[in-house]
């Protein structure tokens, strides 16, 4: 089993950064992807940015790209996502997921069996 603790959601003004963590504990292979999701009201799941446990790969929505950082901290089995210069359409519910599936999409929500509870980001413009 593996359980993962978002962290770091809150209130920010249009232009601000916010700095999301996802502690993960249990048992966690090199191979498994651990990426972030975001859900806003009346709208899909959807990928934002992820990384291979091992930390070889990374990935990032075209939504994101160059804005966003998604790194991992070995020490202490935690991923972070770094957003930066947010917009009023990054407001959502952000959602930390694992998976250990091979040769799957990893932007697909269904490919992942390990969710956290996820963290409020609200951006004002």
């Amino acid at each position: 089993q593996v359980q993962l603790v978002e962290s770091g959601g809150g209130l920010v003004q249009a232009g601000g950064s916010l700095r999301l963590s996802c502690a993960a504990s249990g048992r966690i292979f090199s191979y498994y992807f651990i990426s972030w999701f975001r859900q806003a009201p009346g709208k899909e799941r959807e990928f934002v940015a992820g990384i291979k446990w091992s930390g070889s790969s990374t990935s990032y929505a075209d939504s994101v790209k160059g804005r966003h950082t998604i790194s991992r901290d070995n020490a202490k089995d935690t991923v972070y996502l770094q957003m930066n210069s947010l917009k009023p359409d990054d407001t959502a519910v952000y959602l930390c997921a694992a998976s250990s599936l091979w040769s799957v999409s990893i932007l697909n929500p269904s490919n992942y069996n390990y969710w956290g509870q996820g963290t409020q980001v609200t951006v004002s413009s």
